[in-house]
């Protein structure tokens, strides 16, 4: 199984808009490329032919297809056997024996946006071809016979609230990385920023996004402020030759404190615009 190293800003694009492929891929970390809810019905087929003709790095690009035992994710599979993409990410994913029959050669990540799909997350996350799992507030609020997954005040309403740490759990109990939930909207900047800065902390491995003015909000929201990196460096370099626990600047320090140092200089590391 091939690890999920892609992040932290991943931006969501209609298959059907090939014109907009390339500024995609310059634009975020990677891509996912929709045959699913942002395609229309009577335009399936049109954007497969895109996937088919399209020029784009495959190692930045994941496509979502439409859920599993329907004619049309055999036809999205098909069509990506002519490609060299060879990472999905499976809408509405539920069962885990589906899941597992999806061809060897491609990695999976696991969109659990249903109720039953969150309940399966931990199932979903011990199978061999999955690399991550993301989670959606939207239709699992419509799965549930609710009208919105946000109170008044912007906030995820607590079932979304549960869900998003269920799927994160699931993923991180299993070595498979996260990826948060989009925002919707475009405006707010200060709620994708709260999240994003949140989903980081928590240890979110991306956060997947609508549009491109979302793109930075999220890469700096995921990037360590200079204080942070600082004391990061700090307490791993005064670990260096310790064994066991130690005090460091009036804080105890242990293996999970250097743990988070690490993730800190790790996230670092890799905000390298464009991947």
């Amino acid at each position: 199984m091939s690890r999920f190293e892609l992040g932290p800003a991943i931006l969501f694009c209609p298959a059907d808009r090939p014109e907009r492929f390339d500024t995609a891929l310059r634009r975020a970390d990677a891509v996912i490329l929709d045959l699913e809810d942002a395609v229309a019905a009577g335009s399936k087929q049109e954007a497969r032919g895109a996937l088919i003709e399209a020029n784009l790095d495959p190692g930045r690009v994941i496509v979502r297809v439409n859920p599993t035992g329907t004619e049309d994710f055999a036809a999205d599979m098909a069509t990506l056997s002519q490609t060299d993409i060879r990472t999905v990410m499976v809408a509405k994913a539920e069962s885990p024996k589906q899941l597992r029959r999806i061809d060897a050669r491609f990695s999976v990540v696991a969109l659990c946006e249903t109720a039953r799909g969150v309940l399966a997350a931990e199932r979903i996350a011990q199978l061999d071809n999955v690399v991550a799992l993301m989670w959606g507030a939207e239709d699992l609020v419509a799965s549930l016979g609710g009208s919105s997954s946000r109170k008044p005040n912007g906030r995820y309403r607590d079932v979304a609230r549960a869900a998003r740490a269920r799927v994160l759990l699931a993923a991180g109990g299993h070595g498979r990385a996260a990826i948060d939930a989009v925002h919707l909207d475009i405006a707010d900047h200060k709620r994708l920023r709260i999240e994003a800065m949140d989903a980081a902390a928590s240890g979110f491995a991306a956060t997947a996004c609508i549009h491109p003015g979302q793109v930075e909000v999220i890469r700096a929201a995921y990037r360590p402020d200079d204080g942070a990196l600082a004391w990061a460096r700090d307490v791993l370099a005064a670990a260096d030759g310790r064994r066991g626990v130690f005090t460091h600047e009036g804080r105890m320090v242990d293996e999970p404190v250097l743990r988070h140092a690490r993730a800190l200089v790790h996230r670092a590391e890799a905000d390298t615009p464009g991947g």
